[in-house]
């Protein structure tokens, strides 16, 4: 299985170098699906969302689908999905895009797709490829899912934590204190990346790619 899980997707060249190195063919031969559906819940502005497809297309990619799993029936994204190269899972909502990857049955798809595709993440989308998504890191360290009171089962496609957005000014809890406690208490491992890392990973080889900071603990 070939995952790439980023912070902040493919905002420098050593991530994007990866991502192709992953799909093993040049960019402009590589089919991207990018699955939008974590954003669809999120308020605001979504200029973070437009830079992360701009990101993509300034790669010279071979085509970009955009696909939302919640808002269109599966015989209409899983040709769409078949298609790709690399199936590329955005930002938002984790839990959301946790919940429609269960409910749309893609979740169900994954691990035979996998066989032939790489498995692309941006923050929400990297983090539901852990066993579990876990609600106290999402209200004390994200401020987000205030209304929730149960954690989420993952896609367990990794056997850690992956942490998004490390020391960003908009995430001012994702800091190496907070980090490091939620690590202490948990007992597995954890991967905390700013907007300038991903991890590369090869069945059970993991990479670090990074122009920026990251943080390991129990590893």
């Amino acid at each position: 299985m070939k995952l790439l899980l980023s912070s902040g997707g493919l905002t420098n060249n050593s991530i994007a170098a990866a991502l192709v190195s992953l799909a093993g063919k040049p960019a402009k031969e590589i089919s991207v699906a990018f699955i939008i559906t974590a954003a669809m819940t999120e308020t605001g502005d979504k200029g973070w969302l437009i830079e992360d497809l701009s990101n993509l297309k300034k790669r010279g990619f071979k085509s970009i689908e955009i696909i939302d799993i919640a808002s269109i029936d599966k015989h209409l994204w899983l040709p769409k999905i078949e298609a790709a190269d690399v199936l590329f899972f955005g930002g938002g909502d984790n839990y959301y895009l946790m919940s429609w990857l269960g409910t749309s049955g893609l979740a169900g798809l994954l691990p035979e797709l996998l066989k032939t595709k790489v498995y692309a993440g941006i923050s929400a989308g990297s983090m539901v490829a852990s066993r579990s998504l876990d609600l106290s890191s999402s209200q004390l360290i994200y401020d987000e899912d205030l209304d929730r009171t149960e954690d989420a089962v993952g896609l367990g496609l990794v056997d850690f934590y992956f942490f998004p957005h490390l020391n960003s000014p908009h995430f001012p809890h994702v800091r190496q204190p907070q980090i490091a406690a939620f690590a202490k208490e948990h007992g597995e491992a954890v991967y905390a990346l700013d907007d300038d890392s991903a991890l590369k990973i090869e069945d059970d080889r993991i990479e670090l790619i990074s122009e920026g900071k990251s943080l390991i603990f129990n590893n």
